[in-house]
């Protein structure tokens, strides 16, 4: 019997768990570890922070969920994690023993490396359930309140689909307020350009994000390098593309929530041959590490260098059809090792991104992520927005449930079909 051993309990780490209990049948034992008590709905937090939904809405307990589909649960965090003992020290003092392990924590925020971000300094997240928990009461004081947002993605951040939805839905929040003529709002990105989104944009990404902001009023800086926050004020230095000074911005705010960068998790910094310099695990095709055939990994916590050179640093993002592609070639590579053969499934690493703006939004599908494509698609409507609220309710259910139906891919061909339909009554 093969001990596998699952660290993180997020979109990847459930998706892993699930689809390596059915690949691998009853007779192999699967453990999940998690810092986390609570399984969430990352994509929805942005609703969470404007109290559009409460943290109850999105989370599922591991708790009592997993164990009734065969995975046991340890709710604690890796401390450490020893590949030449093929084991993980956690928190709770216990160490655990694997035969495979499939890492799948997510980042760590890197809030500390600017002065004053993050819901411990001067602005909020929504990268987790708590922060954007905790960031509601500050919305209702700001909206109480009104005065100037910013918002926004600093320089290394890598994902920047949230940072353009929740600009727009404070947008729509406002003006269901009747208060979005008191609030000046200006977007501030390390992209080269508006729909860049680490991707060197998708489709008409640019086109339709830099319209979307102009029909809303928000002003937006580019190249755009966070230099500190204090209180109530952001400086922000402005580069131009060959990386010289351009301008320096003093920017006032009375609320602000600003995405970080992300590095890899403190048990996973600095052992060699698993993680780069930044701590996030090295990979091959099969999302194998080269130097611990058997560890595998998959989600943002894996490590793909950026598409090219930027004034400001801008990290790759790694979406959710993405991730379970990852997900799904691991679970199939297992059974297949267990086997005695040798591994043959890879990741597609396509992306779909589903950017929700309150009362519409924007979707794009990127096959493969990185250019040149086979398909390079976006569009937008008010679609987009029943579309991510019919998914949110989707993944959850798969969660409690404990399916393995890829949802990702179901939304990706949904939209390639839509997008056949839209070229048959343009030509």
């Amino acid at each position: 019997m093969a001990q596998i051993l699952i660290l993180g309990g997020g979109i990847a780490g459930i998706s892993a768990a699930y689809e390596i209990r059915e690949a691998l049948g009853k007779k192999h034992e699967v453990t999940v570890v998690s810092k986390a008590a609570h399984f969430q709905f990352t994509p929805s937090n942005p609703w969470v922070a404007v109290n559009w939904r409460k943290r109850e809405d999105i989370t599922v307990d591991l708790a009592t969920t997993l164990p009734r589909h065969k995975v046991k649960f340890i709710h604690a965090a890796a401390e450490k994690v020893m590949p030449e003992e093929k084991s993980v020290r956690l928190s709770n003092g216990e160490t655990m023993t694997y035969d495979y392990l499939v890492i799948t924590t997510g980042p760590e925020l890197a809030f500390d490396e600017i002065e004053g971000l993050g819901p411990n300094g001067f602005t909020n997240s929504v990268c987790d359930v708590d922060h954007a928990t905790e960031a509601q009461p500050h919305w209702e004081e700001f909206c109480a309140n009104p005065g100037p947002i910013v918002v926004g993605a600093v320089q290394g951040a890598s994902c920047y689909g949230p940072a353009y939805e929740f600009a727009m839905i404070m947008d729509t929040d406002l003006r269901k307020r009747k208060l979005r003529h008191k609030v000046p709002m200006t977007f501030v990105t390390a992209e080269p350009y508006v729909g860049h989104l680490g991707l060197g944009g998708v489709g008409d990404t640019k086109g339709l994000l830099e319209s979307e902001m102009r029909e809303r009023h928000i002003r937006w800086i580019t190249n755009a390098k966070v230099d500190k926050i204090e209180d109530g004020k952001m400086t922000v230095t402005e580069l131009n593309e060959d990386g010289s000074l351009k301008k320096v911005h003093e920017l006032p705010f009375g609320f602000s929530m600003m995405l970080p960068a992300f590095r890899g998790i403190p048990a996973l910094m600095g052992v060699e041959g698993l993680t780069n310099p930044r701590g996030f695990v090295i990979v091959d095709k099969h999302q194998r590490n080269p130097t611990y055939p058997d560890i595998f990994s998959a989600g943002v916590c894996i490590a793909i260098p950026p598409l090219e050179a930027t004034a400001v640093p801008v990290g790759v993002p790694k979406t959710g059809y993405m991730i379970e592609s990852m997900v799904t070639a691991i679970a199939q590579n297992l059974k297949e090792i267990l086997a005695d053969k040798e591994p043959t499934h890879e990741g597609t690493w396509n992306a779909i991104c589903l950017a929700d703006f309150g009362d519409g939004g924007v979707v794009f599908v990127a096959q493969p992520q990185n250019p040149p494509r086979n398909v390079n698609w976006s569009s937008s409507g008010k679609w987009v927005h029943l579309a991510k609220i019919a998914f949110e309710k989707y993944f959850l259910r798969k969660v409690r449930k404990g399916t393995t139906e890829p949802y990702f891919e179901k939304a990706v061909m949904q939209m390639l079909k839509i997008n056949k339909l839209k070229d048959k009554e343009q030509a």
